[in-house]
């Protein structure tokens, strides 16, 4: 999961996931660096999804907040 880059915008990445997962609490999300395993196993464990459906809702939602933080710079 190194090519998800959580680092910065993690508080708004975990608001848009907490919208979509209602299920997942505070707890479930918790993040420290270095720790995205465990970050992605909690997520696993609480929707009863695999490593590679969770790694790949994660990539999905970053990618978003990207575009957006990029396109905001181009204007």
């Amino acid at each position: 999961m190194s090519d998800l880059n959580l680092k910065g915008s993690w508080n708004e990445l975990k608001g848009k996931i907490k919208q979509k997962y209602a299920a997942l609490t505070d707890d479930d999300l918790k993040y420290e660096e270095g720790k995205d395993d465990e970050l992605v196993g909690n997520i696993q464990r609480k929707l009863g999804k695999t490593k590679e459906d969770v790694e790949n809702m994660l990539s999905e939602l970053i990618s978003p907040s990207k575009k957006e933080s990029q396109s905001e710079y181009t204007k």
